[in-house]
């Protein structure tokens, strides 16, 4: 199979149905994604106690906040590459693809070592719950040995989006799954391992998905000469990467200091409060399935056709595809919302937990399409490198709304509800996206895509 035929020309064919098309396989890698996190948390709710399950939900995000800058210069590659993509520019593929490679290898070691040491420090400031304090440290240390996967993966995947190509991340995750549903059965259930099998299990996945997708692009993607080891860089080009990935990752970081903060005050209500949210996160990741390949999809959509100077199916994309994703996670979220219980009470048979969780999921699913509209406009916009205003709308829904009103609710008494933040913020952030399309500076955006047709003829 060529690579050229597994891609989707964006800048051709209906938008619906071409958007679709690109986003079903990064959908269903998406399942696979929470499926993938999802078998930790049903091995682990079955085999181990609620302070385990409340150890892997929690260990989770010292790593993310220490990775999301690269992950979001990972994003500004794609969104570079689909650009040049659109212009048909394949030196600067070239180029884009060499300097990301370099950079990875550059920030692989120093975000390792300060996830072993910075990430209990985390936990600590955290205040997670004694209970689980041991198992919490362990899958920390185990998962943040897997960085390089971890990084080498969100990279080579962003790069085959922004070529137009979805598939490929898809057979990607079908290796990782299954090697981490094998691991975590055999580490967790066979071995008696805990959570430190879990975290092992997960870690070897990861990294089988990175060398999977360097197999891919060595092999089917011959003309953007993907190196595998670092072979220099570009200093104008890795500068443009920076330009537009770190204020992607700044917005991703702040988000992650958020969530900590929303995590300690989860931590405080208990290991039972703990476990509950997080089993009910795993079905509100299944209402949210369409969210991230429809966003995705909306990114690569608009960076395509900005480069190739189409500003008609510029205009008519941007609406477009949001309002179909949200409508299909309003679906979602009202389904699970109605018919979830049976699903939740797979995770554990704790009746507290189970409570809990389904308590969270009649406060956020049924709003998280107004997310799932927020999130494709500010991806849609992110493609044709508007930057600064939905990462001041993304920073402000979070710092202003969600984590006050969390805290707000916890000293007022009602800290069992403090999930009730999350469904503000999803409404605030619509509301606050939908505008942007009608101010100047999208007029200006507009006005540059033609200049792209002009300069391109």
């Amino acid at each position: 199979m060529s690579g050229t035929a597994t891609r989707v020309d964006m800048t051709q064919g209906a938008i619906l149905p071409t958007a679709i098309w690109f986003a079903l396989p990064i959908c269903a890698g998406n399942v696979l994604q929470q499926l993938y996190s999802t078998v930790d948390t049903l091995v682990v709710g079955n085999f181990c106690d609620a302070s385990a399950l409340a150890a892997v939900a929690t260990s989770s995000q010292p790593l993310e906040i220490l990775l999301c800058v690269f992950l979001g210069i990972g994003s500004g590659v794609s969104i570079l590459v689909s650009q040049a993509a659109g212009r048909g520019d394949a030196d600067r593929q070239q180029e884009l693809t060499r300097t990301a490679v370099w950079l990875l290898y550059a920030a692989a070691l120093p975000l390792t070592v300060a996830g072993l040491v910075l990430g209990p420090l985390l936990l600590r400031l955290m205040q997670v719950p004694a209970d689980a304090w041991d198992n919490a440290v362990l899958y920390l240390r185990i998962t943040t040995l897997g960085c390089l996967g971890n990084m080498g993966y969100n990279l080579n995947a962003g790069i085959l989006r922004g070529l137009g190509n979805s598939r490929a991340s898809l057979w990607m995750l079908v290796v990782s799954c299954i090697v981490n549903i094998v691991g975590d059965l055999a580490f967790v259930g066979g071995f008696g391992m805990g959570v430190g099998g879990a975290a092992l299990a997960t870690t070897a996945a990861m990294m089988l998905s990175w060398g999977f997708s360097l197999f891919y692009l060595c092999r089917h993607m011959p003309e953007i000469r993907f190196p595998l080891l670092p072979a220099g860089h570009d200093p104008e080009t890795l500068r443009e990467i920076l330009r537009v990935g770190v204020p992607l990752g700044l917005n991703s970081a702040l988000y992650s200091v958020g969530h900590i903060l929303l995590q300690t005050l989860y931590n405080t209500q208990g290991s039972i409060f703990v476990a509950g949210c997080s089993v009910a996160g795993k079905l509100s990741a299944l209402a949210n399935i369409a969210i991230t390949s429809f966003s995705n999809a909306a990114s690569v959509f608009s960076g395509q056709n900005y480069g190739a100077g189409l500003t008609d199916r510029l205009r008519k994309g941007a609406l477009r595809i949001p309002l179909a994703c949200g409508g299909f996670t309003l679906a979602c979220g009202l389904l699970l919302t109605l018919f979830g219980r049976p699903v939740l009470a797979l995770f554990t048979r704790d009746a507290a937990v189970l409570a809990v969780a389904q308590r969270y999921v009649l406060v956020v699913l049924p709003f998280t399409w107004c997310y799932a509209v927020f999130n494709g406009i500010m991806s849609y916009l992110n493609g044709v490198g508007e930057i600064r205003y939905p990462t001041i709308v993304n920073v402000l829904i979070l710092w202003a709304i969600r984590i006050p009103s969390a805290w707000l609710l916890a000293a007022v008494g009602l800290g069992g509800y403090a999930m009730a933040g999350i469904s503000l913020s999803f409404v605030a952030g619509m509301v606050a996206m939908l505008p942007f399309y009608r101010t100047r500076r999208w007029k200006n955006i507009c006005r540059q895509c033609e200049k792209n047709a002009a300069d391109a003829a």
